[in-house]
């Protein structure tokens, strides 16, 4: 299995931050590529895009300011794989990206992404508090995981939030 490749640049508006690809996503070579996976649907019924897009347009969304990336590059079949050295390592290599393109917002698709990048126990949903990048917004929102319980409107709602950004 292979890594997918990053959809980055510098001043994105979003650049949003996954765990790891997905089985799915390392066959195809796209970001949130699982059938299952609820992300095309959220970010288009969030308002951020006119049209539901397709896994295989992922670079595409650079020219709307939108970015990809993951804390661990390695693909499994769930994030419960993911060893804690990956974990360590990712979080380092994950500030270096957002140091270095200065995303407006970096948005944590999941807590639990989050609490591995800024090594915090107790994290809400929305805007965070005391950037680990100076300069940089950070945003959580629900997994866009078909496994996550959540209606579909309240994901969307968390998300709509991001547009306070705009």
């Amino acid at each position: 299995m292979r890594p997918i490749p990053d959809h980055l640049k510098k001043d994105l508006r979003i650049l949003f931050i996954g765990f790891n690809p997905s089985i799915r996503s390392s066959e195809t070579g796209h970001h949130y590529a699982n059938p299952t996976n609820r992300f095309w649907s959220i970010l288009h019924q969030s308002g951020f895009t006119d049209r539901k897009f397709s896994p295989d347009e992922d670079a595409s969304l650079l020219e709307y300011g939108y970015g990809f990336t993951n804390i661990v590059a390695r693909p499994t079949r769930n994030a419960e794989e993911i060893s804690s050295a990956e974990y360590k390592q990712g979080r380092e290599e994950l500030i270096r990206k957002i140091s270095y393109y200065r995303p407006k917002v970096a948005c944590f698709v999941g807590k639990g992404v989050y609490q591995q990048y800024s090594q915090r126990k107790n994290v809400s949903w929305g805007a965070q508090e005391n950037s680990v990048v100076s300069g940089v917004a950070e945003f959580v929102a629900p997994s866009s995981s078909g496994l996550v319980r959540m209606k579909m409107d309240e994901i969307v709602a968390i998300y709509k939030q991001l547009r306070d950004y705009f």
